[in-house]
């Protein structure tokens, strides 16, 4: 089961991923839902690519940290949007090598709180980019809006 304790300081998560018969189409499910996800050659709207999956899934991760970070600083968060530009090797595998993760910010927020949420997120919390550093060059900015 999904968040089962494996002891160690482990716990278990899994997913599922089924081939839905034509082209290069895929579900994938885990126990919070599924997403479809598709090949380079299958039509357009038809899902994410494994690799835009693997940036959506950074950009998620760190996007919801610093939410949640800044709602525990009282910030008064108003609107809040991640980008991610990633480059991928042009020889297969095909490998992504940067990731630059943006943050857009609106609200009157402290700079300064703003620097550590990211700054905590990127060194502490966001288990995906602790997942990816190391192998891909990950690099942020932010930029606020009033």
């Amino acid at each position: 089961m999904a968040g089962e304790r494996k002891g160690d300081g482990v716990s278990e998560i899994s997913a599922q991923l089924r081939w839905k018969g034509e082209g290069l189409l895929f579900e994938g499910t885990s126990h919070r839902g599924s997403v479809q996800l598709s090949g380079a050659d299958d039509p357009p709207g038809s899902g994410p690519s494994p690799s835009e999956l693997l940036i959506m899934a950074a950009g998620a991760c760190t996007g919801m940290d610093v939410v949640a970070i800044l709602r525990k600083m009282r910030q008064p968060l108003e609107a809040f949007a991640v980008e991610v530009h990633a480059l991928k090797a042009d020889d297969h595998p095909r490998r992504v090598e940067s990731i630059e993760v943006v943050y857009r910010l609106r609200g009157d927020l402290s700079e300064a709180r703003v620097q550590r949420a990211i700054e905590l997120s990127e060194t502490r919390y966001c288990a995906v980019e602790a997942t990816l550093r190391g192998s891909v060059s990950i690099t942020s900015r932010y930029l606020i809006e009033p």
